[in-house]
């Protein structure tokens, strides 16, 4: 066998090892191609060495022996991220998706495996490239990268390999899917068609931002996302995200839907209820209309573990697609359940609102103070010549009555009462999932200013946070005795030397071995 370079019609170069069998040659191996001389001589270093380990002879062995002993900084290697978060990519499926680049694949894999051990800006990949791996990277190379994923539909491939993967570990049946929208704002002050001022979970209300929906299974697991403008009124996104989730992955069984209550709106039930599925919604019990805050009031809770089911006739009134108004009835449970751990919190909220509220009776209240005050309900306005404020008594009774009460609002007659509400309480999942991409993977600072390279950053979180997670059950399943965090940790700390064999592994500690058994166990 031997190393060819052979020169492309595009002006690349392909380096090949090539065999010579009766007369005919034949390529084992294509190592890569490029245009870039300095990368030509990384792949042609690569190929001697891959051509030493397919055909090794005595001379090669004897100068491997000879080396041995005088291993440098330069013959380590980082080989953690590869070993562990590299199999799990590769489980995932992320490594049969075909990339019109070989080297395209590598730079995505890069990027997805260093967002969960060193993550940072794009251009920090350079010198991971550098300090790690010891090889080079030319910047413009990884934001062309960038621009490529959305160009050529990879997301979509993508996303499909990380909902099978996430659908095979769920035995192949998504039975809940749970829906959240986060926030994640920018440093910049200008916004953009993606970029806008809106309502902002982080506070940074002065700040342009992009939406991110999430949907997730009842362990956390991602299934989905899109990418929304930062001025979109979130219960706006759902039927958006539904209708592309049903779209690309043709689910046999709809999921039921679990989402918080800013999904609420008339027009979201009308379509889940239109298009056959079932839903479990927050309600905010002191938002329901007064007949049923009677019903509620009248009910006895005696202690936490106090449950009631009220059904409800409701008429919905919604606009279609055309933005005709429509109208349906259905028939819905309002699950009530009793905390007195969150009745003590409903107290200490209102009890603080009045004295807020008692503080400034003794001086002079104007229309601007009710604006987004959560004490304006206890207040009668007492309109002559000039506008007068008193406490109400009755409407403080009557928010006490309701203390500690929280609801859930379903279609599905099925489930019992306590399924729905431990349904509802996994939403802490997709919480979690938002928390792990914004602390742990470092989803913002958001570098980018291009709305390709914005979503791009975001298909990289996603995959890491799908990796994550698969690490994270795999190493739950082995009960290893040590803190998730410092695993990785231990993972970091994984170095092999160069030889001309290929980079071989140091001897692993006890954890190390440990945290490498439970990856590669099946």
């Amino acid at each position: 066998m031997f190393i060819r370079q052979k020169k492309n019609s595009s002006g690349s170069v392909s380096i090949q090892i090539i065999s010579k069998s009766a007369g005919k040659y034949r390529v084992v191996e294509t190592i890569g191609c490029s245009k870039d001389e300095f990368e030509i001589k990384q792949l042609l270093q690569q190929a001697k060495e891959r051509l030493i380990e397919l055909e090794p002879n005595l001379f090669d062995f004897i100068e491997y022996q000879s080396n041995k002993q005088k291993l440098t900084n330069k013959d380590m290697r980082v080989i953690g991220d590869e070993l562990i978060f590299g199999k799990l990519f590769k489980n995932i499926g992320c490594e049969t998706i075909s990339f019109k680049k070989a080297k395209d694949k590598e730079i995505f894999k890069a990027l997805v495996l260093s967002r969960l051990l060193y993550p940072g800006s794009k251009l920090y990949l350079i010198d991971y490239y550098n300090i790690y791996k010891k090889q080079k990277i030319e910047k413009n190379k990884i934001y062309r990268f960038l621009d490529t994923i959305y160009k050529d539909d990879l997301k979509s491939k993508i996303e499909e390999c990380v909902f099978h993967h996430t659908k095979k570990i769920m035995g192949n049946t998504i039975t809940v899917a749970f829906y959240d929208v986060t926030t994640l704002y920018f440093e910049s002050e200008s916004e953009d068609d993606l970029r806008r001022i809106g309502f902002s979970k982080e506070g940074k209300l002065a700040r342009p931002q992009i939406q991110l929906g999430l949907f997730t299974t009842l362990q956390g697991y991602p299934l989905s996302y899109e990418v929304y403008e930062g001025n979109k009124y979130e219960g706006h996104t759902l039927i958006d995200i539904l209708e592309k989730f049903q779209k690309k992955f043709r689910l046999a069984t709809k999921p039921i839907v679990v989402a918080d209550r800013g999904m609420l709106n008339n027009d979201n039930l009308a379509y889940l209820e239109n298009n056959g599925y079932k839903y479990i919604l927050a309600a905010k019990i002191k938002n329901v209309s007064n007949d049923i805050k009677e019903q509620i009031a009248s009910l006895s809770f005696l202690n936490d573990a106090t449950i009631h089911t009220l059904q409800i006739d409701k008429e919905i009134k919604f606009k279609d697609k055309d933005e005709q108004k429509q109208t349906f009835n259905t028939k819905q449970r309002l699950i009530l359940s009793y905390s007195s751990k969150r009745a003590k919190k409903d107290k200490y909220t209102r009890d603080k609102a009045i004295q807020k509220i008692e503080a400034k009776l003794t001086k002079n209240i104007t229309k601007s103070d009710l604006k987004l005050s959560y004490y304006a309900k206890y207040l009668d306005i007492d309109e002559k010549c000039d506008i007068q404020y008193k406490l109400n008594p009755t409407k403080i009774l009557e928010d006490e009555k309701l203390d500690g009460i929280k609801g859930f609002v379903t279609n599905d007659f099925t489930l019992k009462t306590n399924e729905v509400i431990g349904h509802y309480q996994n939403q802490y999942d997709v919480e979690k999932a938002f928390r792990i991409s914004k602390t742990d993977l470092k989803i913002r600072p958001i570098y980018h200013r291009l709305e390709t390279r914005i979503k791009a950053h975001v298909l990289i979180s996603f995959v890491s946070y799908a990796i994550y997670k698969e690490f994270e059950r795999k190493i739950k399943a082995s009960n290893l005795d040590v803190k998730f965090k410092l695993t990785f940790d231990y993972i970091k700390t994984m170095y092999g030397y160069k030889t001309l064999f290929g980079v071989k592994p140091l001897e692993m500690d006890e954890m190390q071995q440990q945290i490498y058994d439970a990856i590669y166990s099946k």
